[in-house]
């Protein structure tokens, strides 16, 4: 992470950064615009008017647990939108990646990583 927030992730072309969303306004927009639940997360994303770099961000409310739980789903998230945003994601583009009771933190990794790209899929559509 660099110091500004965003995760840079290394690509064939060069670096792509993924900007954090921290603005409780852009976390509701995303909320009223497309979403995609799966078996381990819930994705909400949302096509922003000016083109620019990906914008994410997470969230797990305390339905997922204690603090200990809500981090550990938080820091999968967080893997799974650097691995693979990068590549499937459009920029110009706003996700937020919501994690689920005991579904995001215990559920194998490949499948979580599957489940991104499968809500990706359907909210490109």
């Amino acid at each position: 992470m660099t110091d500004d927030g965003s995760v840079a992730c290394q690509d064939a072309d060069g670096p792509i950064h993924l900007e954090r969303l921290t603005r409780r306004g852009d976390f509701l927009r995303a909320a009223r615009a497309r979403v995609a639940k799966t078996r381990g997360l819930v994705l909400q994303a949302r096509e922003r008017e000016a083109e620019g770099a990906i914008r994410v961000g997470f969230t797990c409310s305390k339905k997922v647990g204690n603090a200990v739980a809500r981090n550990r789903a938080k820091r999968r998230l967080r893997e799974v939108a650097r691995l693979d945003l990068p590549r499937s994601a459009r920029p110009g583009w706003d996700y937020v990646l919501i994690g689920l009771r005991e579904r995001t933190a215990m559920r194998d990794f490949a499948d979580l990583r599957a489940d991104l790209a499968s809500a990706l899929g359907r909210i490109h559509r």
